[in-house]
C-alpha cells in the first residue's frame, strides 16, 4: 500500500490532504540530492509543468526545459526561473523539424541526462486538424513529438544512468487512455479513413503515452533506462483551451469532479513520484496513479479513475505502435 493512500481515500478538492509535487521531494528527501544531474521538462508554459519544474528546481538539478512560447514560459516560471540553473528551449510539438531543433539545443549542451519528464500536451480539438506532416493534432503533440524527442535524446539518457540513480522518462498520460480499448490500426491513427471523434483522438494518444513508456522499459530497462507513464488527476489547466466556456464550467461545478479536483500542485505530484521515487528506483514499464503504481482490474465506466485496464499493457499494440512512430518520424530503424 502506498505511504499516500489514506490521503487519496477521502479526496475534497484542491485544498484537502493529497500531497504536492513539493511534499514529494520532502518525503523522499531529495533536496539538493540531484546536483550534477540533468533533467529535461517538455511543456512548462502552464499548469503541470511549472509545478514540476518548481520542484525539481529544489533537487539542485540542471533544468532543460521547453515551450512553444518562452516568454510566457519565463512569465509561468516566476521567482523559480534561475539562468544559472534552468535553460529554456523552444519547441513547437505541431512540427517534428521543431523537435529536431530543440533537441539539438540541448544536446550541444550536455551529453548526459539522467531524467526526461514528457510533459506537454492537448486535447478537445473540435475537429480533425492536421500538422505540418500531415499527421492528427492530438496524435502528433501528444505522442509523436515526444516519441522523436526520446529518440533523439536516447544516447544522452542511456549515457546519463549510474549504479546510484538509473535514468527515467516519465510521461503524463490520462485516464483518458480507458475510454478506448486500445488503439486505432495502424492505417488510420490520422483518420484518413473519416470518422473523427476529439475524445476518441484523446484517447488515442493517450494510450501511445502509455504504451510508449511500455515498450522503453521492454527494449532498454536491461541497460539502466526504465519508463513509466501516469494519470496525474483533474486539474484546471489550459489543458482544456479547446473546450467551450460552457464545457469547463459544466465540468468544473459538477459536485463530482469538485471533490476529486486537484490543485496544479497535487496534480503535479505523481509525475514528481515517478522521477524520484526511490521505490521505483531500477523500475518501469509502470502506469501511475495518485502517487502510486495503478491498480490493475476490469473495465469500469469511472472516468475519474486512474486504475490501469486490460489494454494499459498490450506488448503486440506497444511493439506495432513502436514500429510505426519510428516510420512516422521518418527513422526506419533503431540506432
Amino acid at each position: 500500500m502506498s505511504r499516500y493512500s489514506a490521503a487519496h481515500a477521502n479526496p475534497q478538492g484542491p485544498t484537502d490532504a493529497r500531497p504536492t509535487a513539493m511534499q514529494i521531494i520532502q518525503d523522499e528527501q531529495m533536496q539538493g540530492k540531484l546536483v550534477g544531474k540533468v533533467v529535461v521538462i517538455t511543456g512548462v508554459s502552464s499548469g503541470l509543468g511549472v509545478e514540476t519544474a518548481r520542484a525539481l528546481a529544489a533537487t539542485g538539478a540542471t533544468l532543460y526545459m521547453t515551450a512553444r512560447d518562452l516568454d510566457k514560459a519565463k512569465t509561468a516560471l516566476g521567482d523559480i526561473f534561475d539562468p544559472s540553473q534552468m535553460d529554456l528551449v523552444h519547441m513547437d510539438h505541431t512540427s517534428l523539424e521543431s523537435v529536431r531543433t530543440a533537441a539539438q539545443s540541448i544536446l550541444s549542451k550536455t551529453d548526459k541526462i539522467t531524467i526526461l519528464i514528457c510533459n506537454a500536451g492537448v486535447m478537445a480539438v473540435k475537429d480533425l486538424q492536421l500538422t505540418v506532416e500531415g499527421y492528427e493534432l492530438q496524435f502528433a503533440t501528444n505522442h509523436l513529438a515526444h516519441f522523436l524527442f526520446f529518440e533523439l535524446l536516447k544516447p544522452a539518457l542511456l549515457a546519463g544512468s549510474s549504479s546510484e540513480f538509473q535514468s527515467r522518462v516519465v510521461i503524463v498520460s490520462s485516464s483518458g487512455h480507458r475510454t478506448i480499448r486500445g488503439l486505432g490500426p495502424s492505417d488510420n491513427y490520422h483518420y484518413q479513413k473519416g470518422g473523427y471523434d476529439p475524445r476518441e483522438a484523446y484517447s488515442q494518444s493517450k494510450t501511445a503515452n502509455v504504451y510508449m513508456a511500455n515498450e522503453i522499459e521492454r527494449r532498454y530497462g536491461s541497460q539502466g533506462l526504465h519508463a513509466t507513464s501516469l494519470h496525474p488527476g483533474v486539474i484546471a489547466t489550459p489543458l482544456g483551451r479547446h473546450m467551450s466556456p460552457e464545457e469547463i464550467e459544466a465540468l468544473l461545478t459538477n459536485p463530482i469532479v469538485q471533490m476529486f479536483q486537484k490543485s496544479p500542485e497535487q496534480g503535479a505530484a505523481t509525475t514528481v513520484w515517478g522521477t524520484v521515487s526511490k521505490e521505483l528506483e531500477g523500475k518501469g514499464g509502470l502506469f501511475l496513479d495518485n502517487c502510486a503504481v495503478a491498480e490493475r482490474g476490469d473495465y469500469d465506466e469511472n472516468p475519474l479513475s486512474g486504475n490501469a485496464v486490460p489494454h494499459t499493457y498490450c506488448p503486440q499494440d506497444e511493439a506495432r505502435l513502436w514500429k510505426d512512430s519510428l516510420e512516422m518520424v521518418g527513422l526506419s530503424s533503431e540506432d
